[in-house]
């Protein structure tokens, strides 16, 4: 990225940005205090990891106006850790998660998301809108109908204000509106207060206090392996959802190294390992952010509230913030898969479907995408492993015209298309139609001719374009028909 580029992604949308990272500051807290409760940690770990990772990421990330902070996927995975060794065993996970992402970087592992499937990616999508839309239901447990009349005028709010004045985000006067509103009326509503206690103070920089041994490593080093592979799929979808909203695209291997230095950097500062989080980049970019700015000014904003507004923050209510949160899931879902689902191939909604009841059961991103993609690729098999052979008979002589892929799983039934007793002399395969892959196929020829050859015929092989002559040059008489 050139200078001018990279000043131009600070400093080309300063208002919108600044505006923007204010909500996002606002809709952190509510989730990194919750985060923290899941993991099993004091609130503040998943506050200054959030401030921490959100700042560093807008200097070395790939994607402008992409937030990362602490999220649920990475919290569910810290939850053992914690459990049986500790806070400093999660920091010293966290840093190397971290250098585990800069490897991945570093060697361009990123390229690999080209082959999640649309259909992968529409199913991660619409499961997130889900997880975010019933994450929100616990804060209406025990609540009065006051609760679900703020709910309402907030989201009254963020819909309708747009068509006032865009000069401010509908998300933070909501926000503003509705917490005015809570404390002037003294409604007796859940607060973001209840959800766990704030300290006042900055993070401050500290070594992991755990043994530097090779015991450690391999308590730490399977988590911090999960934890890499979880963040980095979560931020690089996180990311081209992003570019899809604003039309733009993003370096996801310089992405993916700024992921990892963050996380290195959160774990000296008291945080625990996070990734891109799609609920508040949507948030972002709907309330104009598009720049590195909004993600820096949302981290610093994070902890300008913790620090110096504690008293006020703890006053939010969450049924502001829960409306916000129900405009990103409402946002987020990709409601045109739902129109078109009767369209596309029965395959591909399948692939959509299982994703999202995958990652709605287990709550891992992960494990969903896995899934999908895993399922997509034995779609994919099964319709091109399908061959078909075409018989023409000539005056003592068939042609065998074959159409379709011969690779290892297209090559298992191929062998009992043929009539290898035919009253014929010559017998011609004819492969124009078709592509030689791997040593099964090439085996799967050789055998055909062997058994035609073996009856007393003729066989000749036509048609075989340059990549499969190379292949079976290599290959043929030498890996043998048994």
């Amino acid at each position: 990225m050139n200078t001018s580029t990279y000043r131009d992604s600070w400093f080309g949308n300063v208002k919108g940005d600044i505006l923007s990272g204010l909500v996002v500051a606002l809709a952190l807290i509510p989730e990194a205090i919750a985060f923290s409760i899941i993991a099993g940690v004091d609130p503040m770990v998943g506050l200054y990891a959030s401030f921490t990772i959100a700042v560093t990421i807008s200097f070395v990330g790939g994607r402008p106006g992409m937030i990362s902070a602490a999220t649920g996927a990475m919290a569910l995975l810290f939850i053992e850790l914690v459990a049986e060794h500790g806070l400093q065993y999660l920091l010293a996970a966290s840093i190397l998660t971290g250098i585990i992402q800069v490897i991945f970087g570093l060697f361009k592992l990123a390229r690999y998301t080209k082959f999640i499937p649309r259909s992968v990616m529409v199913g991660f999508v619409n499961a997130l809108a889900i997880l975010i839309f019933t994450s929100q239901l616990e804060h209406f447990v025990d609540e009065s109908w006051i609760m679900y009349v703020l709910v309402g005028v907030t989201l009254a709010l963020i819909y309708l204000f747009p068509y006032v004045t865009n000069a401010v985000p509908s998300t933070l006067v909501a926000i503003v509106f509705v917490t005015i509103v809570t404390i002037s009326m003294n409604f007796d509503i859940r607060a973001v207060g209840d959800m766990g206690a704030i300290s006042q103070t900055l993070p401050i920089f500290l070594i992991p206090d755990i043994p530097l041994s090779f015991e450690t490593l391999v308590i730490i080093f399977p988590y911090s392996i999960a934890l890499a592979i979880v963040g980095l799929l979560e931020s690089l979808l996180t990311a081209s959802i992003v570019d899809d909203s604003t039309e733009t695209t993003s370096d996801k291997n310089i992405e993916s190294r700024g992921q990892g230095i963050a996380n290195v950097i959160t774990g000296f500062f008291g945080g625990m390992a996070g990734c891109a989080m799609i609920g508040q980049s949507i948030i972002n970019i709907k309330s104009g952010g598009r720049g590195r700015l909004s993600t820096f000014v949302a981290g610093i904003f994070l902890m300008f509230l913790i620090v110096v507004v504690g008293d006020i923050v703890v006053q939010i209510p969450m049924a502001a913030l829960a409306g916000v949160m129900i405009m990103v899931a409402i946002s987020t879902f990709d409601w045109n898969s739902i129109r078109t689902i009767h369209l596309v191939p029965r395959t591909d909604a399948a692939v959509m479907v299982i994703t999202v009841i995958t990652v709605v059961l287990t709550h891992n991103l992960a494990i969903g995408v896995f899934a999908g993609i895993i399922l997509s690729s034995i779609f994919f098999v099964s319709k091109i492993s399908r061959v078909r052979v075409v018989e023409e008979i000539k005056a003592g002589k068939v042609l065998y015209s074959l159409h379709g892929e011969l690779f290892f799983a297209s090559v298992t039934e191929l062998l009992d298309q043929f009539d290898y007793d035919a009253d014929v002399e010559e017998v011609e395969i004819n492969l124009g139609r078709s592509h030689i892959w791997d040593d099964s196929a090439v085996v799967a020829v050789e055998k055909i001719v062997s058994k035609f050859r073996s009856t007393g015929k003729k066989v000749i092989v036509t048609g075989l374009n340059e990549d499969s002559t190379e292949l079976v040059g290599k290959l043929a008489n030498k890996l043998g028909s048994h």
